[in-house]
């Protein structure tokens, strides 16, 4: 409390400066439109500045609960699409369902490799199992190969041992994406018939022929095309819709009819 006092009768001249500069500040304002105008005006800016710094500040701590909720609605919405639900249906009776989403995060993502995997948080407590499709909001990324508790690897499809059943958009020529090692970002479509028309542009999706991706999850569109050996065959370079260096969030899809089609499938040719 001394130093309190002490402080006031050493400043004292200056505080009753102050003091006295604020009654006229106060008088010149109340007595003058112009000034008050200038006033308000300036102290509605200061005041829209802190609230726009304050919602600002409080939005960025939103940004993970936001994001959540985002994901969330994704993954319903690609429930229904998938399963050829319009997309104003509120209910959907998971007795019919054929594919399945849980959405996930990335945890590790390796590219520069030959054989490049990707770790999810989500594993056999999930349901998770190995040969599910994983994709993202821009398009495929792998299956999923091992899975544990709570997580899983996922063969990247910049992995030498990929072969996915993909085709051209719009059409039944269907072929296999490879990739040969070289670029993160491009991937090859093999096996499409020379007769087939081809333009740069166009647009790849996975196939009819999966049983492990739903058919059209784009996965990127022709960089350039060329014929093999043979002459027969295109080689097909496709510049992939995924960013493969940054991947957050991915939807784990399972086909629930797959088993089923397998066995189906083994015991045709089991019989011949």
């Amino acid at each position: 409390m001394q130093q309190i006092i002490n402080f006031v009768i050493r400043y004292k001249n200056f505080l009753l400066y102050l003091f006295l500069l604020m009654v006229s500040l106060g008088f010149t304002i109340q007595s003058h439109s112009y000034h008050q105008s200038r006033f308000f005006n300036s102290s509605s800016w200061v005041t829209g500045n802190i609230y726009a710094a304050s919602h600002s500040i409080s939005s960025y701590f939103k940004l993970s609960e936001e994001n959540k909720r985002l994901v969330d609605e994704n993954e319903h919405l690609r429930k229904l699409l998938f399963n050829g639900v319009p997309r104003d249906s509120v209910l959907i009776d998971s007795t019919w369902l054929i594919h399945t989403v849980t959405a996930g995060r990335v945890i590790n993502n390796s590219y520069s490799r030959p054989r490049n995997y990707i770790t999810i948080n989500k594993g056999a407590q999930d349901s998770v199992k190995p040969d599910m499709g994983v994709i993202t909001a821009e398009g495929i990324l792998g299956i999923v190969e091992n899975t544990s508790g709570k997580y899983a690897t996922v063969q990247s499809i910049l992995n030498e041992r990929s072969n996915i059943n993909a085709k051209i958009k719009n059409t039944n020529h269907f072929g296999s994406l490879v990739w040969d090692t070289k670029r993160y970002n491009v991937v090859q479509l093999v096996d499409i018939p020379r007769l087939v028309p081809l333009t740069i542009g166009d647009t790849i999706v996975t196939g009819a022929m999966s049983s492990i991706f739903p058919e059209n999850i784009p996965i990127g569109t022709i960089q350039k095309f060329d014929l093999d050996h043979s002459q027969s065959f295109y080689r097909i370079d496709v510049s992939l819709f995924n960013d493969m260096t940054n991947i957050k969030n991915v939807y784990i899809v399972n086909n629930m009819d797959r088993r089923e089609i397998l066995e189906l499938e083994t015991e045709t040719l089991n019989e011949q």
